[in-house]
């Protein structure tokens, strides 16, 4: 009896032992993987920062890889003079700020009823959210929509359409339908709550995770936004940045004597530096924001994720 505990111990401690190293093997492969596609993702990242913090001599002449040659901050004190790179910031920070509100809003709005199992017809509602998910009118019939609208070559025209992501609404419906316990609203009718007054009250409170992550892709999504402008919009006061930006990258439109200084106008690479320093500027902001709400990402993105 005793031997054969010994033996049972001693198989017991070798299996281990095996899956022991094949998680190393495995965990190594994972890591080597994730190492390759950080480098990957890096080097285009940090040639970005380096070319905007080097002369336009060096960038032209190819001598800036992973390092400054030449530091200087010409750049992006060219960007700040520059008055088109101004109003498309503003322009972008009011699109972005204001369309993702609405965004929010609309969303939760149109996802807690549909959460609710009384709601009458709430299968016929989906059905009508899920067919925009799958067909819609195309590209003239929106631009005759927004003229009919009388909101083209304005700002309503970047933060109105779109106004609810369905995929984002199906995630901000299954995260009340399955991490608000019927119990909780039963016990708050029996307070005196009435729907809207717990929907303000404990609804909201309990879906933060749900909320930094849905705002999170409505903002970068309207951070990012450059089509709607493209097509909507052709006053220059209300670009927002992406339009600039490709003003600058693409047509190089850019007038050197505007950003120039009288004694160093004659250098026109400095617009090449120009143009890195402007996509830096570009994405600082969306680089602060997600640390903040980092915590609540990973918690956001599992909703659904396991049953029960």
């Amino acid at each position: 009896m005793a031997r054969k505990k010994e033996t049972d111990v001693t198989h017991v401690l070798s299996t281990k032992t095996a899956i022991g190293k094949e998680d190393k093997r495995f965990y190594f492969a994972v890591n080597l993987i994730l190492g390759l596609l950080v480098i990957t993702v890096l080097f285009p990242i940090i040639n970005v920062l380096a070319c905007s913090f080097s002369s336009g001599d060096a960038i032209v002449s190819g001598k800036v890889l992973l390092w400054p040659v030449e530091v200087t901050l010409e750049n992006y004190k060219a960007v700040f003079k520059e008055q088109d790179i101004l109003t498309g910031y503003v322009n972008t920070i009011f699109y972005t700020v204001v369309g993702t509100t609405i965004n929010i809003v609309m969303t939760l709005l149109a996802a807690y009823p549909l959460s609710r199992r009384n709601l009458a017809g709430k299968n016929g509602i989906m059905m009508l959210f899920a067919f925009t998910m799958l067909f819609n009118g195309g590209l003239i019939p929106n631009y005759l929509l927004m003229k009919s609208l009388h909101i083209l070559n304005t700002r309503w025209v970047m933060v109105l359409p779109g106004a609810i992501a369905v995929y984002n609404m199906v995630i901000c419906r299954t995260f009340f339908a399955t991490s608000l316990p019927e119990e909780l609203w039963e016990a708050a009718q029996v307070d005196g709550c009435t729907d809207f007054k717990y929907f303000l009250k404990v609804a909201l409170p309990l879906s933060k995770a749900v909320i930094a992550v849905i705002g999170l892709y409505y903002a970068v999504a309207h951070w990012n936004a450059y089509f709607n402008a493209f097509l909507y919009l052709n006053k220059s006061s209300l670009y927002p940045l992406q339009i600039v930006l490709k003003e600058i990258l693409i047509s190089n439109t850019v007038d050197p004597n505007t950003i120039l200084d009288a004694d160093s106008a004659s250098s026109l690479n400095l617009v090449e530096g120009l143009k890195y320093a402007c996509i830096l500027v570009a994405c600082v902001p969306v680089w602060c924001i997600y640390p903040f709400i980092q915590k609540y990402f990973v918690q956001g993105v599992m909703i659904g994720a396991i049953k029960g």
